[in-house]
């Protein structure tokens, strides 16, 4: 009688222990691949702010990060595709230069500003543009994770990539540039002359190289 008892209750105790111990235990969350960074090129941690580049580790990319203050990177300033004199000059709107803006304008500006210590900025190809469009869950909103790249506009942001034969109701103008739809995360073509978004990036960064 005193073994069945002793049974009862340590029997359950050893069917704990053995689950216990055959439990695996729960994977490590990955580190996300995207690190806030100050003006002055420093990581900084997820809830921190404000922050004016994103690392992207995956890809060793700096990414420009958008404002509403009315400066130079303000999110809603439009630009006309124009570099190395090839393009449209002058057919966006920003107030930060006396004529209207083009992204020339913009790179010019950045790179002499040594936003977070580079000075390398340019436009990103349409790979590396694609590379950071995200599927949200919230409609409406623009198609990046907008919890590290705020002031994301639901249109088009220009990439490098120039000389793109033109269709439909463009193709009169012949080429123009590509371009990537933050609305669906599709990429277009549209003319030099149309005044889309710019979100720059940097491939030669001291700030993504200590995060890598």
């Amino acid at each position: 009688m005193i073994v069945r008892i002793f049974w009862i209750f340590v029997y359950p105790l050893i069917a704990i222990l053995v689950t216990i111990l055959h439990t695996p235990s729960p994977p490590k969350s990955k580190q996300h691949k995207l690190i806030k960074v100050d003006r002055q090129g420093s990581p900084m941690a997820a809830w921190a702010g404000p922050w004016s580049c994103i690392c992207d580790t995956d890809s060793g990319l700096l990414w420009e990060v958008k404002t509403d203050d009315e400066g130079i990177h303000d999110g809603k300033w439009t630009y006309s595709w124009y570099q190395f004199e090839e393009g449209i000059a002058n057919n966006g709107d920003c107030y930060f230069e006396k004529e209207r803006c083009d992204t020339e304008d913009l790179i010019r500006r950045t790179n002499k500003q040594a936003l977070c210590t580079s000075t390398s900025w340019r436009l990103p190809t349409i790979t590396e543009l694609r590379s950071i469009t995200f599927k949200q869950n919230k409609p409406g909103k623009a198609m990046i994770e907008s919890e590290y790249f705020p002031k994301t506009q639901r249109g088009d942001y220009w990439t490098s990539d120039s000389n793109r034969p033109l269709f439909g109701v463009y193709q009169y103008l012949n080429t123009g540039a590509g371009a990537v739809n933050f609305i669906n995360a599709e990429t277009i073509t549209i003319p030099y002359k149309n005044a889309a978004f710019v979100r720059l990036v940097s491939s030669h960064s001291t700030a993504c190289n200590k995060n890598q």
